[in-house]
Order: C-alpha cells, then structure tokens, then sequence
C-alpha cells in the first residue's frame, strides 16, 4: 500500500476545469455521474456467478432480455450496464438525451427531471460474449454538445441530433473491468488513466499523461476473417508474419482478445495496432464496429495519447455520420503503422498474395 499523493478523479477534473474559466461545473458532473455508473458495473461483473447476472435470458426474470437492435443476443449484463448508465445520468440535469447499442432509438431524459446540453453515447459493457468466461470487458462512452435548438426548446431528441463527426466529442472514454477496474478519459486535454481505490471507493490518477508509441511490433486482428480481408490488409499482415526475413525486416507478434476495450488498453501502454476492418463477409455491413460509441470515442483517445485512428482510408474523427447505429471499419494504434496501412489503401498497386500459410486450402482458408 503506498502513501504517494495522488489526485482523484474528482480533484483532475477541477484541475482542467480551470482552462474554462466560465464553465458551470455541469460537465465534470456529468463525468463522475458517468464515473459511478461504472463503478457499479464493475461490482456487478466482479461478483460474477455469485451475483446471478452471466449468461443469456432465463435464469433472471426480473432482468428482461432480447436481441438489440445489431441483431445481437443481449446478455444479462448488457441489459444491467445499460439502466445503470442511464439511471446514474439521467437525474442530474446535464444531459440532453442519450444513445446505446442496447438501444433501438434515443433514450430522452423523463419529463419529471431538468434537461441540459450534452448528449451521451455508449456502449455499456464492450466484449460481453466473453463475460462468461472472466476475461477482461469495459465500457466506453462519448460526450457530445447537443444541438443549440435542443437546449434552448428543451424538446425530445432525435437520431439527427447525435449525428455529429469525431471531431465535435468533447470527452471520450472507456472503464476496464479486469483486474483492477480502470478508468481512462481524455476531455481534450491528453489521456489519462485512473485505477479503483477498493478501499476508498475513488477512482485515483495513476497515469497522468498515456502515450501510444509511435512504432510496434505488435498487430491485433480476428484471423479467421482472412478470406474476406481486402488486398491492403492481407498485405500488411502478410508482410507482419514474414517477420525478420520479409520487408519489414523484424518480428511480430499477433494479439486477438475479442474485447476491444481490452485491445485498446494493450496498445495504450504499451503499443500496438488493431484492426477491424471493412471486409467482403457481409456486404450489407460495411464494418462491425459502431461508429458513434465504440469508434469515435476509441479514435479520440487513440489520437489525444498520439496514435492514430482511420476507417483505414481516412481518419476515423472526420467520418459524417448517417445514421445512429452505423457500422464502419477501424484501424487504430502505433502512428506509423495505422499510416502505412492507410498507404497501402492508397496505393494502386495488385497485390499479390504469394504467401502460403494465406494460399487457398490453407490453415485460414476453406
């Protein structure tokens, strides 16, 4: 147990209100109500068997579940990590409306509390297929400024209202429930990642200034989707398994967690890059990820500790979204190696696909 001083998240928060001297205090309420809601998770997945809340619909009828609107089986977690953030936000008068991927359409704040000028979006448990087998899954949200007519008429929000490029977040982060929980924000200003006191109940700043290395020699992508890679990917990560002996003249080494708050993380301390990227598997989604609450907020972390994030085309943060739960690829990680992907996505040049472990009747294809 060390006695080293250290700011809370409560403490950090006054530390940057203070580049606004005009700000209302609204917006850091908001961050530790959003801050709470994922405390309580972190009890809830903590628990794990012992509190009755893993696996699919059934066991628990006070906890009701479904298929969300991407077509995904709900598991009982996601429906509880949804009602805690919108049960811990919507009372403080901060918020405008929000969004989830548990959600079909906006969630409007009750009629019976105040409204204000931000809008959220989330998705409240990120990598919940593997809760059941205790591997490591988070939360990740975004804070928008809602549209000037939203909080001057007070009126319900509507999908068009959230529909605003990266560029326009005014804080991103994402809570890691792992073996300590963590919490890891940028309000413009940098990234930093705070670690769950258990004993005080506060969430302390243990990593003030997260900075992603410029260079890696470790790449993240799901390999069973080798077949519908496009030529740039299967370039890239055909030159990675080359190793010493290929063009990039040094090894690599391949990470595959299935939670992307837990991929990010990874590269956050210590490098890395991952990719989910537009593919041939199903033509009607042109990515898997959701753009508003998984890639922008991950992209804006990603680019405020110096990585970088793209569709593997264009960054990621200039994207005009057109729709709530819209699909896209994305790339993210050690500067240089997003860039040299995004290159060869550029670049008109066939590839050729001569290496054997890809070839057809190989390991990765049918």
């Amino acid at each position: 147990m060390t006695t080293r001083r250290r700011f809370t998240l409560t403490q950090y928060l006054i530390e940057q209100r203070r580049r606004f001297p005009g700000a209302s205090g609204d917006f850091n309420a908001l961050l530790l109500d959003v801050a709470l809601a994922c405390k309580a998770i972190a009890r809830s997945v903590a628990f794990g068997e012992l509190g009755g809340v893993l696996g699919n619909p059934g066991a628990e009828p006070e906890v009701s579940t479904g298929v969300n609107v991407q077509g995904e089986v709900q598991k009982k977690l996601d429906v509880i990590s949804n009602e805690y953030f919108t049960q811990m936000t919507e009372w403080g008068g901060h918020l405008a409306g929000m969004a989830s991927e548990e959600m079909d359409h906006p969630y409007q704040i009750p009629e019976t509390q105040q409204r204000g000028k931000y809008l959220m979006v989330f998705d409240p448990l990120d990598g919940s297929s593997n809760i059941d087998v205790n591997v490591t899954v988070g939360s990740i949200f975004s804070i928008l400024r809602a549209p000037q007519d939203v909080i001057d008429s007070g009126r319900d929000v509507v999908e068009a209202d959230f529909l605003q490029p990266g560029t326009q977040q005014m804080a991103a982060g994402y809570a890691l429930y792992g073996p300590t929980t963590m919490l890891v924000l940028t309000v413009g200003n940098g990234v930093a990642g705070f670690t769950l006191d258990p004993n005080l109940g506060q969430f302390m700043l243990t990593h003030p200034q997260l900075k992603v290395p410029e260079d890696t020699q470790e790449f993240a992508i799901n390999a069973s989707n080798t077949r519908f890679w496009e030529a740039p990917v299967k370039r890239y990560v055909d030159e990675c398994l080359a190793g010493k002996t290929g063009p990039r003249g040094k090894d690599f080494n391949m990470r595959w967690i299935a939670s992307m708050v837990a991929e990010a993380h990874r590269i956050l301390m210590r490098g890395g890059v991952f990719m989910y990227p537009r593919d041939t598997k199903d033509a009607s989604k042109p990515g898997r990820l959701r753009l508003l609450y998984e890639a922008n907020p991950i992209a804006m972390i990603m680019e405020q500790a110096g990585g970088r994030a793209s569709t593997g085309r264009e960054p990621m943060l200039t994207v005009q979204p057109t729709s709530l739960h819209q699909r896209i690829g994305l790339v993210f990680g050690s500067k240089n190696e997003v860039e040299r992907i995004e290159r060869y996505h550029h670049e008109p040049v066939a590839y050729k696909d001569d290496n054997p472990l890809f070839a057809e009747r190989s390991l990765f294809r049918a």
